[in-house]
């Protein structure tokens, strides 16, 4: 679905993503994983277009996106969530949802400012899916609920609810389950795996390795922009350059 060629950004001097190169596959849960630096939010940035790539390709079902804006990608289907809350926190649940519908429309933008009938009835539509999405995140209860009052765990899922109103093919997850208790961790692990069932493939960034081992089919492994390790969730564990990355090489050798 998404391959990644000698993928290299560069800021000043610096590269924070090298010469990169990785594949999804369709229907998978891949978990990026990384130290602090190691470039896994920056590949984010340049997949869905915040950030032009340095050198290398970008290819999403088989078409060049490596110049596209950020918009136009979301219009082919690339949706994600961000580490900072990105809400609207003086709106309501519902209407947060409703937003993320705005590229779903057909009627006219002037229609929609004049708000004829068959604006209106569009309008509908799309809270009636807004409403559906916010029952498959068990978060219906709250539609009327000011975001900026939801705990912290309901913002980082609402988030996610976003992302899915923009009905997307691949979805990318930056740190889902930052901040939470077990409790809301095994909830959001129970979330992503019926969202991939819903046939969307997922890449997922997450510190915790809980999160990462239970939920991922496979793991690719950055430090200072460059994939040292690839393979199964076993695998990843007991791989010794992936412990010396987190752990430092004295400190792998004692733990050892």
């Amino acid at each position: 679905m998404l391959e990644a060629i000698k993928l290299t950004k560069y800021f000043g001097g610096l590269a924070a993503v090298n010469e990169l190169n990785l594949r999804v596959n369709q229907g998978e849960i891949l978990g990026l994983i990384g130290p602090n630096g190691a470039g896994k939010t920056t590949f984010f940035n340049v997949v869905s277009g915040f950030f032009p790539p340095t050198n290398g390709r970008v290819l999403f079902e088989g078409k060049d996106i490596s110049q596209l804006k950020a918009h136009d990608i979301a219009y082919r289907g690339i949706s994600r969530t961000f580490q900072a809350s990105t809400l609207f926190m003086k709106l309501s649940v519902l209407d947060n949802v409703f937003t993320g519908y705005h590229k779903s429309y057909r009627t006219r933008f002037l229609k929609r400012v004049l708000h004829t009938p068959s604006a209106r009835k569009e309008e509908e539509g799309f809270r009636q899916k807004a409403l559906e999405t916010l029952e498959f995140m068990g978060m219906a209860s709250l539609k009327e609920e000011l975001a900026a009052n939801l705990p912290h765990g309901y913002q980082r899922t609402l988030g996610i609810a976003m992302a899915l109103a923009t009905n997307p093919k691949l979805l990318l997850l930056d740190e889902p389950a930052t901040g939470m208790n077990l409790t809301e961790k095994n909830a959001v692990i129970d979330l992503i795996r019926r969202i991939r069932d819903m046939g969307i493939t997922i890449i997922l960034v997450e510190h915790d390795m809980k999160v990462v081992m239970d939920l991922c089919d496979r793991i690719i492994v950055l430090n200072f922009g460059q994939k040292i390790a690839e393979g199964l969730p076993e695998e990843i564990k007991s791989n010794r350059e992936v412990v010396e990355a987190y752990l430092g090489k004295e400190e792998s050798k004692n733990a050892a």
